[in-house]
Formats: C-alpha cells, structure tokens, sequence
C-alpha cells in the first residue's frame, strides 16, 4: 500500500512538472502530458493500472464536464446552438452508423456489435485540439463550437452505447423505440440538469459561506449525474 501511495505521490509530480514544462516552452500542456503518459508505460517496474469503467464514468467525467461549462460562455454557446447540436449529436450517431457499417462489410461484425464499437470511437476529445487551436489563432466562433461540441458529444455518445448493449445482450433493436426513447432522454436530462444547476445556484447564494459553496460545487457534477430521473440517463 505504501509503495502504491509512492508511485501516485511520483504520478503527481510529473503531472506538474510536465505542466510547468509546457508553460515554459510555450507548448499546449495536453500535447506534453500524452508524451508523459507514453513514456511512464515504458518504465521498468511501473506497475500496471486498471480503472473499472465506472470508476472513470462516475468519478472521473462529471468535474471535468462541468469544468469546462463553468467556463463556457453560454451566450455565445446559444448563439452558435445549431451547429453544435449538429457536431455534438448528428455527427456521433452518423460517425457510430459509419462505424457499424464499415465493420460489417469488410470484417464480418453483426450490426449490432459493429454498433457498439461506433458508440464508443463516435466522440472525440477536443481537450487537445482546442488547446492547440487557442495558440493559432483560430476564430472565436469555432472554438465556441468545439468547446460546446465537447460539452455534449459524450451524452450522446453514452445513449448510443446504452441501446448497443442492450441490443448485443437481448438480441431485439426497435429504430422507432430507440429513436423515442433518445429524445426522451435528452429532454429529461435538460429538465433535470437545469433544475440541478438553479438548485445549487440558490443554495450558494442562500450559504454566503466559502466552504459550503466549495462543497455544493463538488456535489453538483455528481447529483446532476447520478441522481438523476430514474431510466433516463446514459449509465445502465
């Protein structure tokens, strides 16, 4: 236990020294810390590390979405609302379909498990993207939209990977069902994630106390993610 304790304590200080290094050469941390991470695996003696998906899903994902939305200005995210519901949903069930039916006609995979592996490829990680974007200057407006983007593909994603397991387990998929029961998600998700977030905007304001409102923000990712209305989110 003390030798795991060890290496996390090392894991930590890579984790800032990378990010200082990054400063000091003007390059996007992400970028050096995929380095850092590829060169730790090779280290003799490193032992390996397996988180359980649940663990990254529950514990892992929530602070870091509602990071990033924190610090998203929501006017210009209304604002380019289009073309964001269209990167962020369109273009992951399309890049899911895709996947489904190139590994069906060129490797033999059913639909269904064809599917399964779209859903989980379909959303990309804009974390280093933007990051390198942000120092070329690209518009405003197409960051705004890769940020939004990144906001929501993962929701989508995990909806799509829900339906895929259930259709590999159960052997049944109904389009029609699937497709109401999607909207119905989304919409009970917005609902309750809006009523999350006026809830521990009230009770911050209400506590007028430092401490209180730091804990009410570390509970809020977790309460909008896992308290949520029973069927209606993308964790099985």
């Amino acid at each position: 236990m003390e030798a795991k304790f060890q290496i996390f304590l090392i894991l930590l200080a890579v984790l800032a020294g990378t990010a200082l290094l990054a400063r000091r050469v003007n390059i996007a941390p992400a970028i050096l810390l995929l380095l850092a991470g590829i060169a730790l695996a090779f280290v003799p003696g490193m032992p390996t590390l397996e988180l359980p998906p649940q663990v990254v899903l529950l514990l892992v994902l929530p602070p870091l979405i509602y990071s990033a939305s924190v610090a998203m200005s929501w006017r210009e995210f209304k604002h380019n609302l289009r073309p964001i519901i269209l990167f962020a949903v369109g273009c992951v069930i399309f890049t899911a379909f895709a996947v489904a039916a190139a590994t069906h006609y060129l490797i033999g995979l059913p639909w269904d498990v064809g599917f399964l592996l779209g859903a989980i490829v379909a959303p990309p990680d804009a974390v280093a993207p933007l990051a390198i974007a942000r120092k070329l200057g690209i518009p405003r407006r197409i960051l705004v939209v890769l940020e939004g983007e990144g906001l929501a593909n993962d929701a989508t994603a995990l909806i799509l990977y829900r339906f895929a397991v259930v259709a590999v387990s159960t052997g049944a998929f109904s389009f029609g069902q699937a497709a109401g029961t999607f909207a119905a998600i989304i919409v009970g998700e917005i609902i309750w994630g809006i009523a999350v977030g006026w809830l521990s905007l009230r009770l911050r304001q209400w506590a007028r106390n430092p401490r209180v409102e730091i804990t009410l923000s570390l509970m809020t990712p977790y309460l909008a993610t896992i308290y949520r209305p029973q069927g209606t989110g993308p964790f099985p």
